[in-house]
C-alpha cells in the first residue's frame, strides 16, 4: 500500500534533503525524519535556544506526534508542525519584507551557533509569514555544530536573500522578477557584471558578490568536504562563524529601498472616488464580509494601502493583500510590521501575470491559482485595469476572479462602468470600438453564469457598480 492510499500527501517542495521530508494528512502538516534527523531533532528539542525561539514565535510551533495516531509512514519520528495560513515565495514579498526575513535567518542562526547548533540551509523559502511577521520553518535544517566547518547555507543565502537586497538597494532594480525566473537565486555571476568601477565598492559587493564569486570559482572541482578541511586547517572556527553572521547582519540592516514610492502610494487622494462613494463602498464591503461565517482566508486583489484588507481583517482569520506595485506593498507591509499586524499578510504580483507554477516539474513552487481557495474574494476597481488596461477578455476576468473562491465562497467586485473616469482614462490610450462587450449589463449576465448574485448596489457617482456573490459549488 503506498502513502498515497493512506491519504499522506506529500509536499511537492520538500525532497531535496533525503533525511526528512514535509508531507500532509488531512489539514497536518507533518515532517519525517531518518534515524540521523531524529537524533538531531532530540537534541534540538532538549536545548534552551530552540524553545526560546519557539515562545517567541519566531519558529513554527513543532511537537513531536504519536506513532499510534498516524498510519505507517517509515520515517522514525514524525513531528507535527503549525499550519502556515498562507505559502507565498520571496519573488511576492517586498523589500521590506525580504529584508526582515534575512534578518530573522541571520538571528536563528547566530543564536544556534551560540548554543553550539547549526542551520544547514540559508534559503529564503525557509520563510514564511504570519500576517506582517516573519517566521522561520525549516526545523529540518537544525543540527549540532560540526567545530570548523563553514556555513553550508551561505551560498543559498546569498543567493535568495542577500544579493536581491543588493540588486534593490544599491542598483533601485526591483529584485521580484529576477528570483522569479530561477528557484535557486541570483548567481554571482549575474550580478559581477553590474557592480563594476566604482560600483565594485558598495556596501557588501567586494566580499558577497566579487569574492564569493571567485572563491566558488576556484573551487567549483572541491568537493564540499575537502573545502570544509582547508578552512579548519586554517583555523576556522565557531567564534568566525559568529563574527561573519554579526557583520552580514549589520549589512542588512543597512540596506534599505532606493527607489520612491510608485503610482499607486497616493491612490485614495488622487482616485475618482467622491466622499460619499468611498463611504457606501466601505459599508458595501463591510457588510459583505460580515455576511457569512468567519473567514478563514480572505483575499483583497488590488489592496493598494490596505483599506479593505484591514475591513476584511475583522471578520477573516487571515487577509492576504495583492498589490502589483513592489513599493506601494513596501509602503503597507512597513505600517503592518510596525503595527505587529498577524492578520494581513501583503504580497507584489500583477493580477494579469500572477505567479506561475516554478522549481522541478514545474510543482516545487506552487502557482498562486493552486494555493489561492479563499471563502472571500475582493476584487475592487480591478476588473477595468484587466479588461481595458491589459486586454483580458472580460468573460475571462470574470473566470479569473471567481476560480480564486472556494465552493460556497464569497466574491465582492466592483465593475467601473465604461464612462467612469479612469475607466475613460484607460480607454484614451487604446482604438476606438475595441472593447465593444465592456458594458455593465454584459459583467452582470456573465457574473450570474458563474454566481449566485445576491445583491448589488451603484455608488452615489452612478459610474461603478458593486456586487457580491457567492460561487456555488
Amino acid at each position: 500500500m503506498t502513502t498515497t492510499d493512506l491519504g499522506i500527501r506529500a509536499e511537492p517542495g520538500s525532497f531535496r534533503d533525503p533525511a526528512n521530508r514535509v508531507f500532509h494528512l488531512g489539514e497536518q502538516v507533518l515532517r519525517g525524519l531518518g534515524p540521523g534527523a531524529a537524533a538531531d531533532w532530540r537534541a534540538l528539542a532538549a536545548s534552551d535556544f530552540f524553545a526560546a525561539l519557539l515562545a517567541e514565535g519566531k519558529v513554527c510551533g513543532t511537537t513531536v506526534v504519536d506513532p499510534a495516531t498516524l498510519p505507517d509512514t517509515g520515517w522514525t519520528t514524525v513531528l507535527r508542525h503549525e499550519r502556515i495560513p498562507f505559502v507565498s515565495h520571496p519573488y511576492e514579498w517586498s523589500f521590506g519584507m525580504l529584508r526582515d526575513a534575512a534578518l530573522l535567518h541571520l538571528e536563528i542562526l547566530r543564536r544556534a551557533l551560540e548554543a553550539g547548533f547549526t542551520v544547514k540551509d540559508g534559503s529564503a523559502y525557509n520563510l514564511q509569514w504570519q500576517g506582517a511577521t516573519p517566521v522561520f520553518i525549516d526545523i529540518g535544517s537544525f543540527a549540532p555544530l560540526v567545530e570548523g566547518e563553514p556555513w553550508a547555507g551561505y551560498r543559498q543565502f546569498c543567493q535568495t536573500l542577500l544579493y536581491p537586497l543588493l540588486l534593490q538597494a544599491h542598483l533601485g532594480v526591483d529584485f521580484q522578477p529576477w528570483l522569479r525566473a530561477r528557484v535557486d537565486g541570483i548567481e554571482p555571476d549575474q550580478l559581477r557584471p553590474l557592480f563594476r568601477g566604482i560600483r565594485r565598492l558598495l556596501p557588501g559587493v567586494p566580499t558577497h558578490v566579487h569574492l564569493h564569486g571567485a572563491m566558488q570559482a576556484r573551487h567549483a572541482a572541491a568537493s564540499s568536504s575537502a573545502v570544509a578541511a582547508q578552512l579548519r586547517d586554517a583555523g576556522y572556527s565557531r567564534g568566525l562563524a559568529l563574527a561573519t553572521v554579526r557583520r552580514l547582519t549589520k549589512l542588512v540592516r543597512r540596506l534599505d529601498r532606493r527607489v520612491d514610492g510608485g503610482h499607486w502610494v497616493d491612490y485614495q487622494r488622487t482616485c475618482a472616488y467622491s466622499a460619499a462613494d468611498r463611504a457606501a463602498k466601505e459599508d458595501f464591503v463591510a457588510a459583505a464580509v460580515a455576511a457569512g461565517d468567519t473567514a478563514r482566508l480572505a483575499l483583497d486583489l488590488g489592496a493598494n494601502d490596505g483599506r479593505y484588507a484591514r475591513i476584511a481583517a475583522r471578520r477573516a482569520a487571515q487577509v492576504v493583500a495583492v498589490e502589483q506595485d513592489p513599493a506601494v506593498v513596501d509602503a503597507l507591509y512597513r505600517v503592518l510590521r510596525a503595527e505587529g499586524d498577524r492578520r494581513i499578510l501583503p504580497l507584489v504580483m500583477d493580477l494579469a501575470d500572477p505567479s506561475p507554477g516554478g522549481g522541478w516539474r514545474g510543482v516545487e513552487r506552487a502557482g498562486f491559482a493552486a494555493r489561492t481557495h479563499a471563502d472571500v474574494v475582493l476584487a475592487l476597481a480591478v476588473v477595468h485595469h484587466l479588461a481595458i488596461g491589459r486586454n483580458v477578455p472580460l468573460s475571462e476576468v470574470v473566470d479569473q476572479l471567481v476560480g480564486y473562491v472556494r465552493p460556497g465562497g464569497r466574491l465582492v467586485v466592483e465593475f467601473v462602468h465604461p464612462e467612469d473616469p479612469m475607466a475613460q482614462r484607460l480607454l484614451a490610450n487604446k482604438p476606438a470600438g475595441l472593447f465593444p462587450d465592456y458594458r455593465s449589463d454584459e459583467f452582470a449576465r456573465l457574473l450570474a453564469l458563474r454566481c449566485r448574485v445576491e445583491r448589488q448596489q451603484d455608488l452615489p457617482s452612478g459610474t461603478r457598480t458593486l456586487y457580491q456573490a457567492v460561487v456555488d459549488g
